[in-house]
């Protein structure tokens, strides 16, 4: 579809965009755009950040439990060697 419109189309598109709108608007919504995009990036900077630290406490919780059932089975190995 797009594909018969060149290098010259794309300045008339341009051109008829700027006339339409105007510059000042152009500049508007680009630096909005380049604002929202930002924006979401430090959303899912600050996700991946929230959901690290909430897997820290899993990972605690696995080893301490995993200690504990190595704890309580070399306590049982050395009760049934001593009867």
């Amino acid at each position: 579809m797009f594909s018969s419109i060149g290098v010259p189309g794309l300045i008339i598109i341009f051109l008829i965009i700027i006339v339409l709108f105007g510059g000042k608007r152009i500049a508007e919504v680009a630096k909005g755009l380049g604002t929202g995009v930002k924006n979401f990036k430090d959303a899912i900077k600050e996700d991946e950040k929230t959901e690290e630290i909430q897997s820290e406490p899993i990972l605690e919780e696995k080893i301490a439990v995993k200690k504990t059932a190595a704890k309580k089975s070399s306590s049982t190995k050395t009760k049934t060697a001593s009867k």
